[in-house]
């Protein structure tokens, strides 16, 4: 059981750390797997990228599936991807959530002032909003790599 929750963590790691879509996270997927973790190699990892190119979906995910399935099987293959969308999920998921409780109950917020801000093209207003979702993804982060410390024997917050 802990594996898989290494496995989740190392995975949303590099999910919450990285903008810019699936190729943004080749790099911390290589260093993350290949160097920190040792669950492939190169040439393994090289493969896995190959495959994700060729299969339906993000290659990051693809390949989060690959190496999840590798170390603890199907229920790896499935906890590795959970963890590489969970944190987009989340971000995505309490920005349309807000956006609809807050129209639906007529409350001001974050959601609706997104909203706004794009229909009156307020771009002020969109960047201060992209920024503070930015520094909420980094707090995240934050929080999975204390967590990952804990849950990783082989890490020491000393």
């Amino acid at each position: 059981m802990k594996e898989l929750l290494v496995l989740f963590l190392t995975f949303a790691k590099v999910g919450v750390m990285t903008f810019g879509g699936g190729y943004a996270m080749l790099p911390i997927l290589q260093r993350e797997v290949v160097e920190n973790k040792g669950w492939a190699t190169d040439e393994e990892l090289t493969d896995y990228f190959a495959i994700g190119q060729c299969t339906p979906g993000v290659i990051a995910v693809n390949t989060a599936t690959f190496i999840g399935q590798k170390q603890r099987g199907i229920a790896g293959g499935i906890v590795a991807t959970l963890g590489v969308v969970f944190p987009s999920l989340v971000i995505i998921s309490a920005l349309a959530g807000a956006a609809v409780v807050e129209r639906l109950f007529n409350i001001p917020g974050m959601g609706s002032l997104m909203v706004d801000s794009i229909e009156k093209r307020d771009y002020q207003v969109i960047q201060a909003i992209t920024l503070l979702i930015a520094m909420l993804n980094v707090f995240i982060n934050l929080i999975i790599d204390l967590i990952y410390g804990l849950a990783d024997p082989r890490i020491r917050l000393d």
